[in-house]
């Protein structure tokens, strides 16, 4: 089994707390490189450190608040006029996906949405209950507790022999635990330290439900004042922007 790569490009809230940035994770199979959310700094970061935009075949979204998925009218502004792309790119979402993204697109850059691209975009909308398998990708969404104006997911990756499951944003949901069963790695949401912020998890109600997650490895992420003030206390693993780990 060769080892999958997961990148860390952004591990901060929307607000830019502490310095961090929007949320995205990049994964590299060795054959498969994929986004898990594609938050507004995700082509910085990728920029930053080398990675191969045209190499992603297929961006996963969460949900459709902007910190999450609105790196992709640049992702694609990019690929039309610099990386010169010519590969398709999938985008795959909750139900709304393709509306907003083409929406954002437009609001940002009027046209964007219309100009004879040299790639195909298409666009996937998956429901809890089925797994969808795109280019030899398998997801399936469970139900998030984050209302965003159309469903929120966490998502179960299966790729290349590795499992990675990520909460997205959410308030604690039972769900959690069947999608992090036997994941080689969870990646969760910890907001707040200990405080009791709405659709969001805390550190202490993460901490309260871990013992029912089974999954080999746990990082923490999405992180906000109250977690970066007391990150002493905490004895769990904690991404940080570009960090890196093997599975």
């Amino acid at each position: 089994m060769d080892e999958t790569t997961v990148r860390f490009l952004g591990t901060g809230d929307p607000l830019g707390t502490g310095g961090r940035l929007q949320t995205s994770i990049h994964v590299d199979t060795g054959s498969t490189r994929l986004l898990v959310d594609c938050g507004a700094s995700a082509l910085s970061e990728m920029n930053r450190y080398g990675l191969d935009r045209n190499e992603i075949g297929t961006i996963l979204l969460t949900h459709l608040h902007g910190d999450h998925f609105c790196g992709i009218p640049f992702f694609v502004l990019d690929a039309q006029f610099a990386s010169e792309r010519t590969e398709p790119l999938t985008i795959v979402g909750p139900p709304g996906t393709e509306s907003r993204v083409t929406d954002a697109m437009e609001v940002m850059f009027p046209g964007l949405s219309e100009v004879d691209q040299a790639f195909e975009i298409e666009f996937i909308e998956i429901e809890p209950g089925t797994a969808t398998n795109v280019d030899g990708i398998e997801v399936q969404p469970y139900p998030a507790d984050h209302p965003s104006g159309d469903p929120s997911y966490a998502l179960r990756v299966e790729v290349d022999d590795a499992t990675i499951t990520y909460s997205g944003d959410t308030a604690w949901v039972d769900d959690l635990v069947d999608a992090a069963a036997g994941a080689d790695l969870f990646v969760c949401e910890a907001y707040a330290f200990d405080a009791d912020i709405p659709y969001h998890m805390s550190y202490t109600t993460f901490r309260e439900h871990e013992p029912d997650i089974d999954a080999d490895r746990t990082i923490l992420t999405h992180m906000s004042t109250t977690m970066f003030d007391r990150l002493d206390e905490v004895d769990h693993e904690c991404a940080t922007d570009g960090m890196t780990v093997n599975i």
